[in-house]
């Protein structure tokens, strides 16, 4: 069986679809609650190298602390490393689930996305 790390929210409704979907296809999953332990510096930068996509696309736009914070407006001037900073410094700013392997990572959950990336 392989096994699957998840950064996710349990009272998160995608969250439980997604843990709910890689489990059905027999995945053994690491759950890690994102907003009592979001990643560290260097595993948030490491799951943005991995997963190809733009740093922004981790943020949790919906958000109540993303908007709070009026980062709609202040990301754009922000380098990569002070956006990283956010990130790990709180898990409710990061958009959810992020599912990883080791090698791959994907972030939020579609089912078909999910059936390209973790289907057997």
């Amino acid at each position: 069986m392989n096994k699957l790390k998840v950064y996710q929210y349990p009272k998160c409704g995608t969250c439980r679809n997604a843990v709910k979907w890689l489990q059905d296809e027999g995945y053994e999953l690491e759950l890690q609650n994102i907003f009592e332990e979001a990643p560290t510096k260097e595993e948030m930068t490491e799951l943005v190298a991995k997963s190809g996509l733009e740093l922004k696309k981790f943020f949790n736009t919906s958000g109540e602390v993303y908007k709070e914070m009026n980062l709609k407006d202040k990301l754009p001037g922000l380098s990569d490393e002070e956006k990283i900073e956010l990130l790990s410094g709180n898990g409710r700013l990061i958009k959810r689930p992020i599912v990883t392997d080791g090698k791959r990572v994907t972030v939020g959950f579609k089912a078909e996305q999910y059936q390209e990336a973790w289907g057997k």
